[in-house]
């Protein structure tokens, strides 16, 4: 274990829960029908204990943080995509172009790539941290995909670009990813983590057909058998199965806990690094809001074992922290229901007296 981890582990503590109290009969002072508007109040109370505020701080300025990757265990031919297409949206979204940097650019957050793993180097920038590891990880089918000092090396990684952000003023983080093959690590992540069937976490990524996705299923297996991957053994299961991008999210979950920040969860592959983050540190689960329930079946195996309730259902199947990115706006507006909405009393007018 690194000094770096180790030290992040100490700093994670649970939510304030007294505060989330507080926030809960706080709510019941506004001018509305108690409890009416739903789980809006319920991620505003989530957004006062992480703070330990009542009204709570608004998660703006934010960043997304977009951990790229390659993968191995793309030899067996799990994605219909080449992956020189990796190298190419990154140097997109570092550009600007892609859809999670509209997204985050209209719910207010920057949008940072940090390039992990990915087989060939980005062109560096301030929106393009190339911080290789390695050029992809090993084939999981045979053997473990990364060592697990690698594995701890790109925990470290996501650890301190919370930091960096944080220490750039954003109140809020989003995990988003890219990585040709992703997928397939995640579903097996997920398969560890929750006990979930193999066909019941696995989809079609960007676009297996039937005997793809067959294959899939197959090569997750395998992967799973021949390392003997476990959930009691969390880095050790990540460094066999998972990615770096897998490993840099979880990285960025704890980060973000220590600092006490929320994380907005995406899609299947920062649902697989949660369950990862989650088992090395449970108290990670309170900082962390489910973004959306997308299109992966891998995200609702994972939602519901880690207790998450997601903001939205858009059936997205996109990836780089768009789902993420997309309920930012709902969580910002939590936080300004509690600091904009007016209270029972004279000063409002309203009165909170119900007729006999």
């Amino acid at each position: 274990m690194t000094e770096l981890f180790h030290k992040t582990i100490k700093q994670i503590v649970p939510v304030d829960e007294d505060v989330r109290a507080r926030a809960v009969k706080f709510h019941a002072n506004l001018t509305k029908p108690p409890t009416s508007l739903g789980y809006l109040e319920v991620v505003g109370e989530q957004l006062s204990a992480i703070s330990g505020q009542c009204p709570p701080p608004l998660p703006l300025p934010a960043r997304t943080c977009v951990f790229a990757g390659d993968h191995g265990v793309q030899a067996q031919k799990v994605s219909p995509w080449p992956q020189t297409v990796t190298e190419q949206m990154g140097t997109n979204i570092a550009r600007g172009g892609a859809a999670i940097n509209v997204l985050s650019r209209h719910a207010g957050a920057d949008v940072v790539v940090y390039n992990v793993g990915g087989l060939t180097k980005l062109p560096e920038s301030e929106t393009c941290i190339d911080c290789r590891i390695a050029p992809g990880t090993k084939d999981m089918t045979q053997g473990p995909a990364m060592s697990e000092k690698e594995a701890y090396q790109a925990l470290e990684i996501g650890i301190k670009a919370a930091k960096d952000a944080v220490d750039a003023g954003k109140k809020c983080l989003i995990a988003g990813e890219l990585g040709i093959a992703n997928t397939t690590p995640a579903a097996a992540l997920i398969r560890v983590f929750t006990g979930a069937g193999i066909a019941e976490v696995t989809g079609r990524g960007s676009g297996a057909d039937d005997e793809m996705l067959e294959r899939k299923k197959s090569v997750i297996a395998t992967a799973i058998a021949v390392n003997g991957a476990t959930k009691k053994k969390p880095i050790e299961a990540l460094a066999a199965i998972g990615g770096f991008e897998h490993a840099a999210m979880a990285g960025l979950m704890l980060g973000a806990a220590a600092a006490k920040v929320p994380i907005i969860v995406d899609g299947v592959i920062a649902c697989s690094a949660a369950l990862v983050a989650a088992a090395i540190c449970p108290d990670v689960l309170g900082y962390m809001i489910a973004g959306h329930d997308g299109e992966e079946p891998g995200i609702r195996a994972a939602l519901d074992n880690l207790g998450l309730r997601a903001l939205l259902k858009l059936d997205l199947s996109l990836g780089e922290g768009s789902g993420a990115a997309a309920a930012l706006p709902l969580v910002t507006v939590a936080a300004k229901i509690m600091n904009e909405m007016a209270i029972f009393g004279e000063e409002s007018g309203v009165s909170g007296e119900k007729e006999n």
